[in-house]
This record gives structure tokens, C-alpha cells and sequence, in this order.
């Protein structure tokens, strides 16, 4: 039976709610001192998500934010630029943290519809070791973008022109396990030849918190220092690593079940209003009603970010196949809907 009191959140993959099956493992977790590197269970992830990257070492992060940043600082010293897409995470979502706090110049380059960065427009973007400007040393890239896969290659060809111009490459994977999934490829496969990679467990994956930041032996002894000064050094976290663990056992192949719903909402929602694309488990549509249709699916248990032009909705392990009628119903239902 339809459950029509749930709560249908459809603003970010971030507001899962942790499974009975997850909680259990958290609460049996074994734990020590993790800045001490005495916590067991958050070793045992660190390795295991740098061995499905086919990286080094792994470390624990906070957050992709933080994992992002402290990746860049590791890279890059003060006064050194980076380049990076201006849809991209770095650059949009993290309060310019790069600039304010690791003292970086950032060398923004356009994306395009498919998420990438033409490679002639980033090979522009460099700068020369001159001392009229900030030397750049690291090109970040990103996977999925806003939901879109990066084309097959493209890491690659990044990658290729990175080494020829004696640069490093940074990968923010947040959602990395999506396009793993959804090209059915190895993620190691995906990020082969980055420098180090960024990967969330409290996406998609379900885990109340935690990214793991992957890279090689001395990158992770950098970051490690930088983590601290952060602020991210933690103590029994092997609660948390406990739950990015069961995530990686048991999320991941069901992130397949994600695309599979938002393809079909997008599907549903085609015949009330504009979807301008469906990518792996977000759906974009132009929604007009501003907070009157923000107000109106409230009252029924449905949450989406303010209504507009591109308006994402994201599906994720607590929206439920049934939940996609329901959301379709109740915008039809919207006087403004046309």
C-alpha cells in the first residue's frame, strides 16, 4: 500500500536517510583514534575505496567540499593557479574556499552542454611559469557534471595534456559510482592517469557523511597535515567509515535502480511541462509557479528546490517507484501547471 503521508525530498541525493541495515553497522563498528591512526574501520575504507580507484592511499574527508579543497592545496602552493570548469563544483559550490583559504587563482574555462571543457580552451587557459602570473599546475575535472557523464576519452585526453605541460589532474568523483554504473565501467577505468580523485559516500550512496580523497603515497602525506589544519581530523570515526563501507558492499549496483526512476519521471513529467534532460539520476525541467508550486507540493509531502528555468530533481534510494506518480499527480495538480 501507497504510503501518501512519506515524504518525497527531491532537492539532492544528500538527504537519504541512513538504512536499519547501515545503523547496525555503524553501531557495531570497531574504532580507535583516527588521528592518532589507530581506528581500524576507517583504515580498512581508506584502502578499500583507493583500491577500487586503482590509486595508493585513500583518506577520509568530512566532506567532498573539504576533500576538494585539501586536494587542490596538496597540489598547488599559494600564489599557483588551477584550471577547472565553470559549472564545476569547485568553482560554484564550495564559497571559494580555494581562493580565500589555499590563497590559488582559479582559471575558469566554459563547459559545455556535455559537461567537459574543450581541451583547446583549457590548453588557453594555462600559464606560463612567469612571474607576472600565477603559474598554473593542476587541471580539476569532474564526473558526473550536474548528472552528465563525461563522454568516453575525455579524462584521457585531459589527462595527455596535462603531462605534456608538467601538471597534475584532480578528479572531484562526487558522484563518480553514478557514471561508473551508468556506462557499466569500472571506476578505476574512469579516473585512469588522474593524480588523485574525490569520492563521496553521502551521495548517492546513502552514507550520512564522509568522502574519501585518493592519490598517491606523498599526496596523501600532504593532505593528511592540510586535513588537520582544516579542521578534519577526527577521532572515532570509524563509525562513519562503517557506514561508507556497507555503501560501497551494497549502494552501488542499485544506483542503476536511481537512473531507471528518473528516466521514467522525466518521462512523466514530459507531458506536463519543458524537460530539458534527463542524466543518470537527475531530471531538469522548466517549472513555473515560483513558491506558490513550491508551497503546493510542500502540502503534499514533496520538497524541490526553488521552481524555475532547469529546475534539478534528484532520485535517489528513499524515493520509491510509486513516489513517481505521486510527484506527477500533484503537479498536475497545480493551477499554474500549463
Amino acid at each position: 500500500m501507497t504510503d501518501t503521508n512519506r515524504r518525497i525530498d527531491l532537492r539532492s541525493d544528500t538527504v537519504t536517510q541512513p538504512t536499519e541495515a547501515m545503523r547496525r553497522a555503524m553501531a557495531s563498528a570497531d574504532v580507535g583514534d583516527d588521528v592518532y591512526g589507530e581506528d581500524p574501520t576507517v583504515a580498512r575504507l581508506e584502502a578499500r575505496v583507493a583500491g577500487m580507484l586503482g590509486l595508493e592511499e585513500g583518506l577520509l574527508m568530512c566532506s567532498g567540499t573539504q576533500s576538494n579543497l585539501t586536494a587542490l592545496m596538496s597540489h598547488c602552493q599559494r600564489g599557483e593557479g588551477f584550471v577547472s570548469g565553470t559549472a564545476y563544483h569547485v568553482n560554484t559550490s564550495e564559497a571559494g574556499g580555494a581562493a580565500v583559504l589555499g590563497s590559488l587563482v582559479p582559471h575558469p574555462v566554459p563547459v559545455g552542454e556535455d559537461g567537459t571543457m574543450a581541451i583547446a580552451a583549457v590548453e588557453a587557459a594555462i600559464q606560463p611559469d612567469d612571474f607576472h602570473r600565477p603559474p598554473t599546475r593542476l587541471i580539476s575535472v569532474e564526473n558526473t557534471v550536474s548528472g552528465r557523464v563525461m563522454p568516453p576519452g575525455y579524462i584521457g585526453e585531459v589527462v595527455g595534456l596535462a603531462r605534456s605541460r608538467g601538471l597534475v589532474t584532480h578528479l572531484d568523483g562526487a558522484r563518480l559510482f553514478n557514471a561508473a554504473v551508468a556506462t557499466d565501467t569500472d571506476a578505476r577505468d574512469l579516473v585512469a592517469g588522474v593524480d588523485s580523485v574525490s569520492v563521496c559516500l553521502s551521495k548517492g550512496l546513502g552514507a550520512p557523511a564522509g568522502t574519501v580523497l585518493a592519490g598517491g603515497r606523498d599526496f596523501i602525506r600532504r593532505a593528511r597535515r592540510l586535513r588537520k589544519m582544516l579542521g578534519g581530523g577526527m577521532r572515532q570515526a570509524g563509525i562513519l567509515a562503517a557506514a561508507g563501507l556497507h555503501a560501497l558492499d551494497g549502494h552501488i549496483a542499485r544506483l542503476a535502480e536511481d537512473h531507471a526512476a528518473a528516466a521514467r519521471l522525466g518521462e512523466e513529467l514530459a507531458e506536463l511541462v519543458p524537460v530539458r534532460r534527463v542524466s543518470t539520476n537527475m531530471v531538469y525541467a522548466d517549472l513555473a509557479g515560483g513558491e506558490a508550486l513550491r508551497s503546493h507540493l510542500a502540502r503534499q509531502g514533496i520538497l524541490i528546490a526553488r521552481p524555475g528555468p532547469n529546475t534539478r530533481l534528484v532520485v535517489h534510494m528513499d524515493v520509491m517507484p510509486e513516489d513517481i506518480g505521486r510527484v506527477r499527480d500533484a503537479l498536475a495538480g497545480f493551477e499554474g501547471t500549463a
